[in-house]
């Protein structure tokens, strides 16, 4: 029978193994963000975790299983981010459509490096089938609740809009908005951001819309 001492130590080495795994990971993060897929290596991961690389090595053996568990991480992140708000946005489909909108640009997921790094993988996506099948799940479950809200809204308001076409026209204009962010477009921050996908919210749904939204802080 094992003792309380070892079970003790056992969750330590455990904690241990994911805070080691959870620096390597953030540490891709940087490295994507500072010098993109192709240049990202096991050293500058190594050297940006602050260990060594025989560590980097042990956890995730090759630089693709590396980059895998990265994105795993933060399409992880992201739905859990997304799903909060919603859930957290009440029973009114106005109300979640605007939390939903307003989560995209929430300083836990858009900063800079993530948005830096997600374009890292969007560039490798079409040539990857790892990458793809590892977001298509969650992107397409995400894309149904957009599909749903426009539906909710039309049907209430009686507009002549199709809900899969609007809903597509949102997530390309939040995307787009991103992408910005991360080129660095003059003049164009998280608030202003977000004011431009409210903007959208109010042109499509004239009779839910604008609605009073939480200030964002500036992006990292």
């Amino acid at each position: 029978m094992s003792s309380a001492k070892d079970d003790a130590d056992k969750k330590g080495r455990k904690a241990s193994k994911e805070t080691r795994r959870q620096q390597l990971i953030e540490a891709t993060i940087d490295s994507l963000a500072k010098r993109g897929y192709s240049e990202t290596t096991m050293a500058d991961v190594a050297d940006g975790a602050g260990l060594s690389r025989g560590i980097v090595n042990f956890h995730f053996e090759s630089k693709e299983k590396l980059l895998v568990a990265t994105l795993q991480y933060m399409a992880d992140e992201y739905s859990a981010h997304w799903r909060a708000a919603l859930l957290a946005a009440g029973h009114e489909p106005s109300d979640q459509l605007a939390a939903l909108v307003a989560a995209d640009f929430d300083r836990a997921i858009c900063t800079k490096r993530k948005l830096a790094a997600w374009c890292a993988f969007w560039g490798e996506a079409k040539s990857r089938p790892t990458y793809q099948a590892l977001c298509g799940a969650r992107d397409e479950a995400y894309q149904n609740v957009f599909v749903e809200l426009c539906r909710r809204l039309r049907d209430e308001a009686g507009y002549g809009f199709d809900p899969a076409q609007a809903a597509l026209a949102i997530s390309a204009m939040l995307e787009g908005l991103w992408l910005r962010l991360m080129m660095g477009t003059e003049g164009l921050t998280r608030e202003s951001a977000l004011t431009a996908a409210n903007q959208l919210l109010d042109i499509v749904f004239p009779k839910h819309f604008p609605r009073v939204t939480r200030p964002v802080s500036r992006i990292a």
